[in-house]
């Protein structure tokens, strides 16, 4: 009886995983608070090259790889490290926000995670008696909100008015300034400001 030959199977080749560039080219330019205009422009490209790049619909030259990786301030190496799960995230939930004060005034600030921001959002709420202190404050930038619920009394070097919901200010955050919520209700409201001082 002949011995039965057995069938070898070779080996099933993986096929390589694709190299996220237009991941890594996005995660490394919104790193840098850098607009997909000015990247361009650093690299001597044009911006809609950087959008086909980041969206893989366009796959750099090496020679186009190397003028964008200068312009990052990146070596090859350190571009092809990069930790596409660095990714700045895009959308909070209430449990995301970062509280920073608490007691009769509390802060929560959004994307607080983030020290290159550029701007700073807090949901502020104001309880009954609750306020910024006795000393006016007082930080370079600009800042506004809007009263959500409730009202409060804001004061801006002599001017002091009672906001109530629905009524927004705006103003240049050297002037001396503070918030009072002098009512029997608590006051919530959003603000902005740029740069961030919190």
């Amino acid at each position: 009886m002949s011995a039965q030959r057995k069938r070898t199977h070779a080996p099933k080749s993986k096929t390589p995983t694709p190299v996220d560039v237009g991941g890594r080219l996005k995660v490394a330019r919104v790193t840098r608070n850098l607009s997909q205009r000015e990247l361009a422009t650093r690299a001597g490209v044009t911006n809609g090259m950087i959008s086909m790049i980041e969206q893989n619909k366009h796959s750099p030259s090496v020679a186009t790889l190397n003028r964008l990786t200068d312009a990052l301030g990146l070596s090859f190496a350190d571009f092809f490290a990069l930790d596409l799960l660095s990714t700045p995230q895009v959308f909070y939930g209430t449990k995301d926000l970062l509280p920073l004060t608490e007691g009769k005034v509390t802060f929560r600030v959004v994307a607080g995670e983030r020290r290159d921001k550029a701007l700073q959002i807090l949901h502020e709420v104001y309880e009954p008696g609750g306020d910024t202190g006795a000393e006016m404050l007082t930080h370079r930038g600009e800042e506004g909100g809007i009263v959500l619920e409730g009202e409060i009394e804001l004061t801006v070097g002599d001017d002091q008015r009672i906001l109530k919901s629905g009524d927004a200010y705006y103003f240049e955050s050297a002037v001396p300034h503070r918030f009072r919520n002098a009512s029997k209700k608590r006051c919530v409201l959003i603000s902005a400001c740029t740069p961030p001082f919190m």
